[in-house]
């Protein structure tokens, strides 16, 4: 694929081919579930009145990252990834459609809510994980950080800035209607992923008898093995438990202790995730001076600055502030994150390593909430941000050693055996 170059900087991915159909359809999906998830639980409420219940529908969209994420990286590994999306997106496509069709007839309840945030997310498990192994073979490795920024941008830009406000306008033309566009996303996406022209990535032989179970586990054995991302998991992991708490109290933080009501709380909002644009824009070039894992260490240790300030400051325009620079530095960590896994994994294992990634991440998130809720209960709701910002410290920390061992570049592609950390060339320094 044809790459573009300014004088001095990394090469960046060129439009045309199949990175642009392929951010195309990342970009047109993540705007169509960010209509669902933020209409599922106005549904939600006015379908129950019971907390829990509606909580629940919430969790439902999170377990089967905990219950199939190490298997759906491990079908990733094994089928055709650019089929196995443009299926997965039909069958979500027709999922939903059901779905709107439920409720336009008013036949909704909070079971079938449950039942549908739980498919979803399950058959996003085998989406995410061959989405995340696809893209090393449609963009030279060099351009692997700003595909990664430009798609993770892009999503930002649609999911979190333009979708939401549309919520009350498609309600106002009938309940369904979030639905109905969320399932038209899905097929736009499936059409234009099948349309990609890309050979299958290159996978060594797998051993005869070889099973999905020992193929989970091969994962998890090539995760632990790598220092440099078994460290970069475990700082994620305690960033999600942060994220857990922050995003589980934030709403009591800017109504309660704040005082500012759901304007300020919108506000917030609005502001991390205009940040998170910004922050795609700078990702590359941040980690081309300083390298990856300084990149993800200074959005590291920037976030924690920003979580203490909410925590310590009670003034509506120091959190809007601190949640711009919070969404801005998410994605400086985001993007490099994800190209270090992509650089440093094994060929044919990728979606693998990436499941066991993810599922490993994905688990702080409830335990941050569990534990934000305690604390906030104890000592207010402004602790909760200072619980995050204790997490998002060990994180950094976590990380420091790769740094004293002189390795903040870029890794190099895997074929055997993993090489060690300080033996990696840095390219940027």
């Amino acid at each position: 694929m044809a790459t573009t170059r300014a004088p001095g900087t990394q090469a960046a991915p060129a439009w045309r081919g199949g990175f642009g159909r392929l951010w195309g359809a990342a970009v047109v999906s993540s705007f169509g579930d960010s209509l669902r998830k933020t209409a599922l639980p106005l549904l939600a409420a006015a379908l129950t009145t019971d907390p829990l219940l509606i909580a629940a529908v919430t969790a439902c969209g999170q377990l089967p990252w905990l219950l199939f994420g190490l298997l759906g990286g491990t079908l990733a590994d094994r089928v055709d990834q650019r089929r196995a999306m443009w299926a997965v997106d039909a069958v979500r496509a027709l999922l939903m459609g059901g779905f709107a069709l439920a409720v336009a007839l008013g036949h909704a309840s909070i079971a079938l809510l449950l039942a549908v945030a739980f498919t979803l997310t399950t058959l996003q498990t085998l989406f995410d994980n061959a989405a995340t192994a696809l893209l090393p073979s449609l963009v030279p490795t060099e351009t692997l950080a700003g595909a990664n920024a430009r798609l993770m941008t892009g999503q930002q830009i649609a999911g979190g800035i333009l979708a939401a406000p549309l919520v009350p306008a498609l309600l106002l033309a009938g309940p369904a209607m979030p639905y109905v566009s969320d399932a038209a996303t899905y097929l736009v996406a499936a059409l234009l992923i099948a349309s990609l022209r890309t050979d299958a990535p290159a996978r060594p032989p797998r051993p005869a008898g070889a099973t999905l179970r020992a193929g989970m586990a091969e994962g998890i054995r090539a995760l632990r093995r790598d220092d440099t991302l078994r460290r970069l998991c475990t700082a994620t992991t305690l960033c999600n438990i942060g994220m857990g708490a922050l995003i589980a109290t934030l709403v009591l933080h800017v109504t309660g202790w704040l005082s500012a009501g759901n304007t300020g709380y919108a506000a917030a909002l609005t502001a991390y995730a205009l940040g998170g644009v910004a922050g795609g824009a700078v990702a590359r070039r941040i980690a081309q001076r300083l390298g990856r894992i300084r990149a993800v260490m200074l959005a590291g240790a920037l976030q924690t600055g920003c979580l203490l300030a909410m925590g310590a400051v009670q003034a509506l325009w120091v959190t809007i502030a601190a949640m711009a620079l919070f969404g801005s530095m998410g994605l400086v960590w985001n993007v490099n994150q994800v190209t270090l896994m992509q650089e440093r994994s094994p060929d044919g294992m990728l979606g693998r390593i990436s499941a066991a990634f993810r599922t490993l991440a994905v688990a702080g998130a409830p335990l941050g909430a569990l534990a934000a809720g305690a604390v906030a209960a104890a000592w207010g709701p402004n602790t909760p941000a200072l619980l995050a910002a204790g997490c998002f410290a060990l994180a950094v920390a976590s990380l420091t050693p790769l740094d004293q061992l002189g390795w903040s570049g870029s890794g190099a592609k895997q074929t055997g055996e993993k090489e060690e950390v300080g033996d990696v060339r840095d390219e940027h320094r």
